[in-house]
Formats: C-alpha cells, sequence, structure tokens
C-alpha cells in the first residue's frame, strides 16, 4: 500500500471528523460536572460574608458548626453521588440512618454487648441490606426509585417497633457511658489534631475561653472524626471514579448499561456494590451522629435521603446516570451546610432553608438539563 503524496509545503494539518461533535472552550467549561456546585459555593459565601460576617459565621467556633452539618450531608452525598453516576437511586438512606443508629443502641446499651461489636455487626446488617436492594433491582429490572422507596418505609418501621417492643420508647441514651473505653467507639465519635488547635490559639488565630474551668484553653479542641470521615470518603470516591478502571465501569453502567455489557463490564456487579458502599455511608453517618449525641432516635435520618440526592444534583450529577462528581457533590453538600447555619447566623427564619432546597434543586435540575442536551448534542 502506498502512502498519499503529501503537498510541497509539508503535511496538511488532519481534518476533524464530521462525526465528532466540536465542544468550544466556553462549552467545554459548561460541562464540567463541579461547575454548578462551584458557582453555587461562592454565591453563598459572597451572600453570607456580606450578610453575616459580623456575627460569628466566620470565626472558628462558626466555622466548625458549618462544617460539621457539611460533613453530615458529605458523607452520604458521596454514596449517593456514585449510586446516581451508575445510574440508580437510594431513597432508604434516611431510613438507613436512623436504623443503624437505633442498632447500635440496641446491641450496645440494651443487650450490653461491646460497643465495638455493636458497630460492626451493624455495619455488616446495612451493608447486607444494601445487598439486598441491588440484588432485587438487577435481579428483577425494578426501578430502584420503587424498591429503594419499600425499603424506606420497612426499616422506618422496624426503627420505631423494635425499640418500642424492646425498652418501651422510641429513644435509647447511654450510648455515651457504653463507649467510654471502647477501641473503636473513638474512630466515629473522637477528635483529632488537638495539639494544632491548641498552637493556633496560642498565636492568636483562634480564641480562647475567657472565664470558668477552661478559661485559657481554644474554643476548638480539635478536628471531629465527622469532618474526617467526610474528606476521607470525598477523595476516596473522587479517586475511584476518576483514577480506576472501576470507576469507569460506574460511568459505563450508568450511561448505557446495554452497551456496557458489551464491552465486558460487569454491570450487576458495579450496580450492587454502589448500592453497598451507599448503605455504608449511611451507616458512618449513623454512627458519628450517635457517638456525638450519646443516643439514638427512631426519627433519626428523617428526609436525609432527598437532601444528599439534592446535594448531587446541584454538585452536577444528571438525573439519567453516566455523568457526575463527588467533588461537586462535596460542593453541594458544602452549600447545604453554610446556608442551613448561616440563616440562624444572619437572623433569618430557619424554615426557609427548606424553600431554598426547592429552588435551588429546580435551578440545579433546569441548568443539569441544559448541560445534558450539550453532550448529546440534543436541541
Amino acid at each position: 500500500m502506498t502512502e498519499e503524496a503529501q503537498p510541497a509545503g509539508g503535511p496538511t494539518k488532519a481534518k476533524s471528523d464530521e462525526r465528532v461533535k466540536e465542544i468550544g472552550g466556553f462549552r467545554r467549561w459548561l460541562i464540567r460536572p463541579e461547575l454548578g456546585g462551584i458557582i453555587g459555593t461562592i454565591a453563598v459565601f459572597l451572600f453570607f460574608i456580606i450578610f453575616a460576617g459580623d456575627s460569628g459565621m466566620f470565626k472558628a467556633q462558626g466555622i466548625m458548626n458549618w462544617s460539621q452539618v457539611s460533613a453530615q450531608f458529605m458523607i452520604i452525598a458521596v454514596g449517593a453521588c456514585m449510586l446516581m453516576v451508575a445510574g440508580e437511586f437510594d431513597l432508604s438512606v434516611g431510613s438507613m440512618i436512623g436504623f443503624a443508629g437505633m442498632s447500635i443502641a440496641i446491641l450496645g446499651v440494651t443487650l450490653g454487648w461491646p460497643i465495638w461489636i455493636a458497630i460492626l455487626l451493624t455495619f455488616a446488617l446495612c451493608i447486607a441490606i444494601g445487598a439486598i436492594n441491588g440484588l432485587i433491582v438487577v435481579r428483577t429490572g425494578l426501578p430502584s426509585f420503587i424498591v429503594t422507596l419499600a425499603f424506606l418505609f420497612i426499616l422506618r418501621g422496624f426503627t420505631i417497633f423494635f425499640p418500642q417492643i424492646i425498652e418501651r420508647r422510641t429513644i435509647i441514651g447511654g450510648i455515651d457511658t457504653a463507649a467510654e473505653g471502647d477501641w473503636l467507639a473513638p474512630l466515629f465519635g473522637g477528635e483529632i489534631l488537638g495539639f494544632v488547635f491548641q498552637w493556633l490559639s496560642n498565636i492568636g488565630l483562634i480564641e480562647v475561653f475567657e472565664r470558668g474551668n477552661r478559661a485559657g484553653e481554644p474554643v476548638i479542641d480539635g478536628l471531629p472524626m465527622l469532618i474526617v470521615w467526610a474528606l476521607g470518603l470525598v477523595v476516596f470516591g473522587h479517586f475511584v471514579l476518576t483514577r480506576t478502571r472501576f470507576g469507569n465501569w460506574i460511568f459505563a453502567a450508568g450511561g448505557d448499561a446495554q452497551a456496557a455489557r458489551y464491552v465486558g463490564v460487569p454491570v450487576e456487579r458495579v450496580k450492587i456494590s454502589m448500592f453497598m458502599f451507599t448503605a455504608f455511608c449511611a451507616c458512618v453517618f449513623a454512627t458519628c451522629q450517635v457517638m456525638e449525641f450519646g443516643s439514638a432516635g427512631a426519627d433519626r435520618g428523617l428526609l436525609k435521603e432527598f437532601e444528599a440526592i439534592i446535594a448531587v444534583v446541584i454538585g452536577g450529577a444528571l438525573l439519567t446516570g453516566g455523568y457526575g462528581s463527588v467533588v461537586g457533590a462535596a460542593l453541594g453538600a458544602l452549600i447545604f451546610g453554610v446556608v442551613q447555619q448561616g440563616l440562624f447566623f444572619a437572623g433569618v427564619e430557619s424554615s426557609l432553608f427548606r424553600v431554598f432546597l426547592g429552588v435551588i434543586l429546580l435551578f440545579a435540575v433546569i441548568l443539569n438539563t441544559y448541560i445534558r442536551r450539550i453532550i448529546t448534542g440534543e436541541r
């Protein structure tokens, strides 16, 4: 086979394939999943700097308050994001949080088992329930929306039923007492880097208590494990999605499951794994929560599944699957935490937080629909 002769002026630039839709520089930025989260984060911070900057919101204690709230959203948003990228939903996350917390309380307080055993058994139970969710979805072909909606009611019912039968109440306390001296509990309810905050107080960067028994001590003892778990899960989820073959499988399973099967992607295994990971994240949230409050309540986790999905949508994930970003979901969770606490610092009625959720969800869906049309070339 002979090569085509080149013009005298040298090789020419290869023509672009007309089958490939070219995306300009501006549009290339528009299709970044994190774009909505970045814009929203900047806008929210600017708003509260202007209207609540003098209220203590951006002092050490204020920052820690909204950081912890954001971390709660972030933990469940990571699992929800990866599952949505895989093309599925889990509406049982909120009920799973209440169920997991009550499981730890019953096993560790009512039955008197060591807390570390209660925690490990609860994780195993929640992950198994996540696997059951995934198996039902992939084996029956039923929409994950319906399957997990059923488990939302099942888990919430058990969360109310068991403590009433065993303890005659729906709130079980004493977890903090039972966890004293336990080797695993500090991994969820402890603090780290206390010496760093002591040093920051010594050089005057954070405040200290001026009165009482703790006079002279920093107002922040250390970095709560809740925040550590949130940051760790974000890093893990981002690495898996963007740097591993399994991450490519997740995108493929959510983008076009049948095409993914044709090229050898184990779609069923991927989806089941993501349901299990979502349940794991919910259990992490629940464990950190019961260790922080020292009690478990049957109403814990209410509506958290929707808040997680909203954070993921704000972060740029498409509802149709196959597209999303863990970093974007984390930014969506950060927006939630800042707004929820910022309304208090700004002196605004806290019930307006729900109004904000609805408005920003609508805006995010409209933006994501536009992005999908850019990607697919639809008009």
